[in-house]
């Protein structure tokens, strides 16, 4: 009791209580004290990531304290490929999963386990996310262009990965069936990496924070950045189905957090003409995101990837993924973009 607070109660008129059992005092002095404990300021969440510049914007708001702003305190959960994200978010180990595209996401989406509700990753020119790779000895051989690729193994995480379907993309531009090419399931990036370091494989593709300081120390050659060849929806972000029709609320806060990653990151590397360059604080930013991908932060700045400020997802792209997967027997069933989108959370980019 204060000082004021004896004050005043000596100033008070006089008068006398009911005489109240013991039990029920007890009741209102438990109360008093439960009700005078703060409510718990956060809620714990976990979320799906690789390890590659993709994430910056997740990873700046985690660095930022955007998270925290929201009421949400975030545990990271690294992968080594695209595919056991989505399967670890349908077994309720993680609650958001962001990775690359593949098959299996879509086809957990198409079965109503999954659902995506935002965008991530886009490869676009000047915008290094991924790139076909050589390995020196295959190189030495003649392989030294993408037309050359037929007949040739390619190294991939799993079949109907990300980079399967971009790989594909990027083939079939310069005149390549992948069909064509003996295909090396590896299941990890990293494995794919040693598999051309090592000579096992001819080609693969990796992203842009495995193949840079390989390329620097001579140990791979690059034939080309993916984006500069095909503009495709790398990466999205998703949670599970029960996830997205239980807790919008917290879905929404979460979102909110990514999104001011992301336009950190954009006012960091997006010109205004839309092209790459280095903003005020991309020394900032850069060195937030190096301190995951293991890379310098000069690396992490070539490294970076261009992602909607609004994590907006290209739906085009995204139907033409599912249709590409159905024609290689990946995925089944007919069902498009709106079978996988909740509309409820993703935002599209506008058609052009």
């Amino acid at each position: 009791m204060t000082t004021n607070d004896a004050m005043n109660r000596s100033r008070a008129p006089a008068f006398r209580c009911a005489r109240l059992p013991r039990w029920t005092f007890a009741i209102g002095l438990a109360a008093a004290v439960i009700g005078s404990r703060p409510a718990s300021a956060t809620e714990h969440i976990k979320v799906g990531v690789l390890l590659t510049a993709g994430s910056g914007p997740i990873f700046v708001a985690k660095e930022k304290k955007y998270f925290d702003a929201e009421g949400l305190d975030v545990e990271f959960v690294t992968f080594d490929a695209g595919q056991p994200v989505a399967v670890a978010t349908v077994a309720g180990d993680i609650d958001f999963g962001t990775a690359g595209v593949t098959s299996a996401l879509y086809t957990l989406a198409a079965e109503g386990q999954l659902r995506i509700i935002a965008g991530s990753t886009m490869d676009v020119p000047g915008f290094p996310a991924g790139g076909i790779v050589v390995s020196n000895q295959a190189y030495a051989a003649g392989l030294d262009s993408l037309e050359k690729l037929a007949g040739h193994s390619t190294a991939l995480t799993q079949v109907g990965s990300t980079y399967h379907y971009a790989f594909a993309m990027v083939a079939a531009k310069n005149g390549v069936d992948i069909k064509t090419m003996r295909t090396m399931p590896l299941q990890s990036l990293a494995n794919d990496a040693a598999a051309v370091v090592g000579g096992q494989a001819d080609t693969t593709m990796l992203t842009s924070t495995i193949i840079l300081p390989l390329v620097k120390s001579n140990r791979m050659k690059l034939l080309a950045w993916a984006g500069e060849q095909v503009r495709w929806q790398v990466a999205l972000i998703w949670t599970s189905a029960k996830t997205a029709n239980e807790r919008p609320a917290m879905i929404k806060h979460f979102l909110s957090a990514v999104r001011r990653g992301a336009h950190e990151v954009a006012k960091a590397f997006v010109g205004p003409d839309g092209k790459k360059f280095n903003g005020p604080n991309a020394d900032e930013i850069a060195a937030i995101v190096a301190k995951y991908v293991h890379l310098s932060p000069e690396q992490t700045k070539v490294a970076m990837g261009y992602t909607d400020p609004d994590l907006r997802i290209d739906e085009q792209d995204v139907a033409r993924q599912i249709a590409w997967y159905r024609s290689q027997g990946m995925i089944k069933g007919d069902f498009g973009v709106d079978r996988v989108v909740d509309k409820r959370y993703a935002v599209p980019l506008p058609v052009k």
